[in-house]
């Protein structure tokens, strides 16, 4: 094995011909300001050749798309083995998505309930339990001597079965009586049926428990098994204690002993949302009515679409939750926090069967569920919608998948990784990277965090700015080495060199509070806080211990509701004071700002808008009669046909990862050849898309409309980002920037409430100091920052 990742002439994105070789089974973190290429030396040259080589080895047929994958702009790549990339993005989670699946701990889940659940009937709540022949008989013969009993057996009715043929087999069987839709008729061996055959429901045959019919009894059974292919009930009537007929069910499937009622056969297809066996029919394993809140747009207090009606958000069917484990079905156990979960798996009693059989698989699924606690996340829960997750939540999640997966050999790349964790939970992770690393792997780690700069085994610098002016390696080595460079930026922040300023004096605010009285959502605990006007205030504390709770699923939908006259009580708290010196509250989060392939920075923040009016009113443009229309790539007219504007095609891969190449029809520009002819200063609308911010402020800088929203996408440190970049692409804290420049686009009177999700996600040092500068000025005109 190689001792070394040698890469020679790298030009990806802004990468400026780079050589570089990058130790292998090490921990090795990139670092540098927000846009110097680290991503595009680590993930768009490192795991996209890494990716390209994997297909190169599979079959012919799968080979045949190496033509469509772009090959990265690179000389030579030496020393690489499988890549693996933990990602921060959360937008190719479906809307079934859950934190268990990701993790892989509900398909292990799905397996114990259906190996040691036990089901209870759904009509009457008794527990069904299945028996064998031998079984039904002792029961029976248990009974007192001169009972009756009544073997009932359905017969099969579907179409092009030989019913007279199978009605014969059970007459010798001692069988004497049939039912057709309700009707009892007498049996014997000519049996004359009307045509078109009317629908037979059973067959009953009567016998008199007495000394030797043990034999007799367990042949009738069997028969019926064999030939009735459905579930065969025994009701027993003893004459001499004229009890009340008391109906025991047997099938080779489970039936209840009380109503005679079928249940389906315990397979993990059962208790799995994704698929028809298990589904929810109403929400068809969603878990919200999402058809019925689009129509009648009712939503809950927080925003969110109502829970399912037919499930109340468990997405299963109901025979689905009538197996329970430990007195928990399924859906009770995947929504324990991971902490929890753990608590219960390992308190569950078992019988001497269930432990034979559910013991190892038990064990593997609290092994993953610790996991996901070493990795910070023992508070979110497996039925926790992925979609929801921030991007480092999301990340941590998948690096707990891997950390079960005991893999060697391997190249790890992270993107951010701490992001989101408290300082006592970084600490856990690094140990976790460290075990990759001590397992025979290469872990490679895009960061800013200082405690894993510091951590490392080998650090690169790059830099030395954004966009045009990063792209080169400023420094490399250990951390000391790195601090020990002059020019080394991040090193002169290691080193306290250079620091971020702590403001000289604090604002004394407005005296006003906004006070949120007896908040009981989630884990908060009849929480009364107070939350100064006029301020920049900040609320920490460890992950999972309740700062979004309270800030954005609490405070800031409860002045939400205030500010619209929305009906109804609030039930997340008591009472909320203060929201009357509030025009308007502003949630400026980490989710995507759009998850469709034509969703970019540009459109967001309708800067787009302007350079299409532009391009349309161009000399060349209104000779041909373009309007601005044309120049969109969301409708027909300018964009390519053949993918739709996106500038890339979908390839289904089956068993990996969807794969996005560059559709043949335009080569990635997105428009058709009639729309592409129109230029502005040299550059068509194209061209222009490729821009980064800070080039095109020098290009469309002189245009009113598009210079503020331009500058203020800089300002926040963005300057690296192209106008159109996929939003899918952006990382939490990049989508934040973008939302949080739009929002400072729009004129304020001083009565916001800005709430911010972890703003400095991302940041390198000297862009955490231009975002600071932006909510210094935002909370000096009068607003209310809330982070």
């Amino acid at each position: 094995m190689p001792q070394k990742i040698v890469i020679r002439g790298a030009r990806v994105h802004n990468l400026k011909n780079i050589d570089l070789e990058i130790p292998r089974d090490q921990l090795v973190v990139i670092t540098g300001v927000s846009g110097s290429g680290k991503s595009s030396l680590a993930f768009d040259t490192l795991y996209a050749e890494g990716q390209r080589r994997y297909i190169e080895s599979l079959s012919a047929d799968t080979r045949q798309l190496l033509h469509q994958l772009d090959k990265p702009d690179v000389e030579s790549i030496e020393g690489l083995s499988p890549t693996i990339a933990i990602e921060q993005s959360s937008a190719n989670f479906g809307p079934r998505s859950t934190v268990g699946t990701v993790s892989e701990v509900y398909d292990f889940l799905r397996l114990l309930f259906a190996r040691i659940g036990q089901p209870s009937c759904t009509e009457c709540g008794r527990a069904i339990t299945a028996q064998s022949i031998d079984q039904i008989v002792d029961q029976l013969m248990s009974r007192l001597a001169g009972a009756r009993i009544f073997v009932l057996a359905r017969v099969p009715s579907e179409k092009g079965s030989d019913q007279p043929k199978i009605l014969r087999e059970l007459v010798r069987a001692g069988f004497s009586r049939i039912q057709i839709d309700g009707r009892v008729h007498e049996l014997s061996e000519d049996i004359k049926l009307k045509s078109p055959l009317s629908r037979i429901d059973l067959v009953v045959d009567r016998l008199v428990l007495r000394a030797g019919i043990e034999r007799r009894l367990a042949d009738s059974l069997e028969v019926a098994s064999r030939v009735g292919r459905g579930v065969v009930g025994v009701e027993v009537h003893s004459e001499a204690a004229g009890e009340p007929i008391q109906k025991l069910s047997f099938s080779q499937q489970l039936a209840c002993s009380g109503c005679g009622s079928s249940f389906p056969e315990l397979t993990p297809g059962l208790f799995s949302f994704n698929s028809p066996q298990g589904a929810c029919p109403v929400c068809e394993g969603l878990g919200i009515a999402e058809k019925q809140a689009r129509k009648t747009k009712r939503l809950d207090a927080t925003g969110e679409p109502l829970s399912c009606a037919g499930c109340e958000g468990t997405r299963l069917k109901h025979t689905s939750l009538a197996v329970s484990v430990g007195g928990n079905n399924i859906a009770q156990v995947a929504a324990l926090p991971v902490a929890d979960a753990i608590r219960f798996l390992e308190q569950l009693p078992l019988e001497e069967r269930q432990r034979a059989i559910g013991e190892r698989i038990i064990r593997d699924i609290i092994c993953r569920l610790r996991f996901l606690v070493r990795v910070g996340l023992e508070y979110l829960s497996l039925d926790r919608r992925s979609a929801t997750l921030s991007g480092g939540e999301a990340q941590r999640v998948r690096l707990a998948k891997q950390l079960g997966s005991s893999l060697a050999g391997v190249i790890y790349l992270l993107d951010e990784p701490s992001i989101g964790l408290h300082q006592k939970d970084n600490v856990q992770l690094l140990g976790l990277l460290k075990e990759l690393r001590d397992a025979g792997n290469s872990v490679i780690v895009v960061e800013h965090d200082s405690e894993t700069i510091q951590s490392a085994d080998y650090v690169i610098d790059m830099g030395p700015g954004a966009g045009i002016q990063g792209g080169q390696v400023v420094a490399c080595g250990t951390p000391q080495d790195l601090m020990a460079q002059p020019h080394s930026l991040t090193g002169q922040y290691l080193w306290g060199h250079k620091r971020i300023p702590v403001p000289p004096k604090r604002r004394q605010g407005s005296g006003e509070f906004l006070v949120v009285k007896g908040a009981t959502r989630n884990n908060l605990q009849d929480v009364t806080v107070e939350f100064p006007i006029g301020l920049m205030t900040c609320v920490t504390g460890v992950s999972g211990s309740g700062k979004s709770t309270l800030v954005v699923d609490v405070l800031s939908h409860g002045v939400a509701r205030h500010l619209r006259r929305a009906p109804g009580r609030e039930s997340s708290f008591e009472a909320l004071i203060g929201w009357q010196h509030f025009d308007r509250v502003i949630v400026i989060d980490q989710s995507p700002i759009g998850r469709t392939l034509t969703s970019n920075p540009a459109t967001y923040s309708a800067v787009y808008d302007h350079i299409r009016d532009l391009f349309a009113q161009l000399p060349s443009a209104r000779v041909r009669g373009y309007k601005a229309n044309r120049f969109s790539f969301n409708v027909s007219g300018g964009r390519c046909e053949a993918c739709g504007g996106a500038g890339v095609v979908r390839i289904n891969m089956v068993f990996l990862p969807d794969i996005f190449v560059t559709c043949d029809g335009c080569r990635g520009r997105r428009y058709n050849r009639e729309t592409l002819e129109i230029r502005y200063k040299g550059l068509n609308i194209a061209d222009v898309l490729e821009l980064t911010v800070s080039e095109a402020l020098e290009v469309l800088g002189n245009i009113p409309s598009v210079l503020p929203k331009l500058r203020l996408l800089g300002e926040v440190g963005l300057g690296y980002l192209r106008l159109g970049q996929p939003a899918s692409t952006l990382s939490g804290g990049e989508a934040q920037r973008v939302k949080l420049a739009k929002e400072l686009s729009r004129k304020s009177a001083g009565r916001s409430l800005y709430i911010l999700d972890e703003p400095t996600a991302g940041l390198h040092y000297a862009d955490i100091e231009k975002l600071l500068s932006i909510l210094h000025r935002l909370t000096d005109s009068g607003n209310t920052i809330i982070i």
